[in-house]
């Protein structure tokens, strides 16, 4: 399994340049990894859960990362155009960072092997993944994230 998220730029539908994962302001943060417009609503399914643990835990930060072809970069204005418009909320503007890459590369550089499913993941801010599931919230992924997410934080006191 893989342990480190690789490097990728990507922009906040609010207009943020972003380098990931160094940029991203958590102690831990809860990445939604998402390559088609309908796993929206598997995204979705985390977001309870998430807001639960950034009320418990002010260094846990949560993001939706749609991951979109390079090919579709020169539309990029258009695609993110229409997401922001769907969005008005600013706080999941700011929370929400497309990338447009290499799709095939960026996959295997995470050792993911379909685009068929959400991948959440929990990952520190120099990359280090501390835990990862595939799709919808389960009862098991709830778990599974409350107890990464304890189990780094808690001990470090932070």
């Amino acid at each position: 399994m893989v342990e480190r998220f690789p490097e990728v730029q990507g922009t906040s539908l609010s207009l943020v340049d972003h380098q990931i994962p160094g940029t991203l302001a958590g102690q831990v943060n809860l990445l939604l990894i998402a390559f088609r417009q309908w796993q929206q609503r598997d995204v979705n399914t985390w977001l309870p859960t998430a807001a639960a643990l950034a009320g418990e835990y002010a260094s846990f930060r949560a993001y939706e990362l749609p991951v979109i072809s390079k090919a579709y970069r020169p539309v990029s204005g258009f695609i993110d155009g229409g997401m922001r418009s769907g969005i008005p909320d600013p706080g999941v503007r700011d929370s929400t960072i497309t990338i447009y890459l290499d799709r095939k590369r960026f996959l295997r550089a995470l050792d993911i092997n379909s685009v068929g499913e959400i991948v959440p993941m929990l990952v520190t801010p120099d990359g280090e993944i501390l835990w990862r599931t595939t799709g919808r919230m389960t009862d098991d992924g709830d778990q599974g994230l409350r107890t990464a997410v304890e189990e780094y934080l808690r001990p470090n006191g932070r």
